[in-house]
């Protein structure tokens, strides 16, 4: 990375130091992570983030039937970032300038990078649907699923047939079944990938009812929008994401699109503010919300704050369509290489060594 000239290139510490501007991140996830730990020895840096801990979210999911699993993706923020400052806490409002907290601690900014992710928005509330979304809520149902018979996954995507598989591998003595809205299931993804997920998942017995919604909670059992009658001891609802937009509405409410992600220009800045980045699932950027293009995103954010304060040209962010690895339980995957697709244990395997090196990399920082 360059740093041939202005700001970043002074050569003396008390300068530097004494210059050092302030950057303010929201959200500890990939994207957010990524951008605290590049920029923490450039700048003073304080990663904001509702928990105290970065979480390899793609290996959450095995921790439902695996809760010792917990252990392998979890890491403080303390623990790789040397410099920053990590406040454990929510934002409620921004502004150009300033941050102001719950408590209504306001903290001002030179550049601000909102990484604040995205969550399931659950349309019901009874104790027995688990919204997956941290592994801690898996992690405390691991016993009620021990005990449950009948299982509903609602939702057939990514994370509804990552979840089937994990649990129809490690049980069987479950019935479960997904319902999900569209004609195919993980219908984003390679045609071979679709086909192989439903003939793994049919084979170890799960149900699959296409083109349905659950609509109505009734004592034990689901109703669906065609009427059928869904009986279920525990509900995993897997579908209904949304950005965590909350602490936008204030202020920039006009920078949300229709589905309440944060347009950026292709700079990946905010539009109308130079010194405000957007990186991970809360941008309208028209890709997949994965773990590998939050990173891209966050990367492209780091060289373009480098790039501002050297004077340089910013960089441009492309979409595009990469490769994913879907896990079929521990020892079964497929690997999507958008024009061709690998299944079985390679997959499996290669998805254990990211999330590996991953955490690896952040416990070696």
């Amino acid at each position: 990375m360059d740093q041939g000239h202005g700001l970043l290139a002074n050569k003396d510490p008390f300068i530097f130091i004494f210059c050092m501007k302030r950057v303010i991140v929201i959200g500890g996830g990939f994207a957010g992570s990524h951008v605290a730990r590049e920029l923490e020895n450039k700048f003073n840096v304080t990663l904001i983030d509702s928990k105290d801990y970065f979480e390899f979210t793609p290996g959450i999911l095995r921790t439902i039937v695996e809760p010792e699993h917990i252990k392998k993706i979890q890491i403080l923020h303390t623990h790789y970032l040397k410099k920053a400052k990590v406040i454990v806490g929510c934002v409620k409002t921004i502004t150009s300038n300033d941050v102001t907290l719950e408590n209504n601690k306001k903290i001002h900014f030179d550049y601000l990078i909102i990484c604040s992710g995205s969550s399931y928005n659950i349309p019901f509330k009874e104790k027995d649907i688990i919204k997956v979304t941290r592994a801690e809520h898996l992690r405390d149902y691991y016993n009620n699923l021990c005990n449950a018979k009948e299982i509903l996954i609602i939702g057939g995507g990514l994370v509804g047939v990552e979840l089937a598989a994990e649990i129809c591998t490690h049980y069987n003595d479950k019935k479960i079944t997904i319902i999900h809205s569209k004609e195919k299931l993980i219908e984003r993804n390679h045609e071979g990938a679709i086909k192989y997920a439903e003939r793994f998942l049919k084979k170890k017995g799960v149900k699959i009812i296409y083109g349905e919604r659950a609509t109505q909670k009734k004592k034990n059992f689901f109703l669906t929008d065609k009427g059928n009658k869904l009986k279920s001891d525990i509900i995993f609802l897997c579908t209904g994401i949304t950005p965590n937009y909350d602490f936008m509405e204030s202020n920039f409410s006009y920078s949300l699109n229709e589905k309440n992600q944060i347009i950026v220009n292709e700079h990946l800045q905010l539009i109308g503010k130079k010194n405000i980045f957007v990186a991970g699932d809360i941008t309208d950027r028209l890709e997949e919300k994965t773990a590998q293009n939050a990173e891209r995103q966050a990367k492209i954010v780091v060289k373009n704050i480098i790039a501002l304060e050297n004077k340089n040209n910013l960089v441009s962010y492309r979409s595009k369509k990469t490769h994913l690895v879907i896990s079929l339980g521990k020892y079964n995957g497929i690997l999507d290489l958008v024009n061709f697709v690998l299944t079985g244990f390679i997959p499996a395997l290669l998805k254990s060594f990211i999330e590996i090196k991953e955490m690896r990399k952040l416990k070696q920082s």
